[in-house]
């Protein structure tokens, strides 16, 4: 599995049956940020990786960006700041 550093794009760790999930994409859909989307109960790897960024937890959303910040389960307002950041840098 390549890392969101390597592809350049934001990798969104989450499952179907997440409400935070579901909250955050919106939050991307309605800025039109594209992103890679990967069901950690659909990918064993993904589950893993998820479990060693959150100490054992299988935290979602965990949104890893290219530049290597990872949020995890972040507020809309944390979310939308860091979405502006790579915005304004394109």
């Amino acid at each position: 599995m390549e890392s969101a550093e390597q592809t350049n794009q934001i990798v969104f760790y989450g499952t179907s049956w997440c409400g935070d999930c579901w909250r955050a994409s919106q939050v991307f859909k309605r800025l039109n940020v594209p992103y890679q989307y990967v069901d950690i109960d659909r990918d064993e790897d993904a589950a893993a990786l998820v479990q060693r960024l959150n100490r054992g937890y299988r935290s979602v959303p965990t949104i890893v960006f290219p530049d290597g910040e990872v949020l995890v389960e972040p507020p809309n307002l944390q979310l939308l700041r860091k979405l502006g950041q790579l915005i304004s840098s394109d």
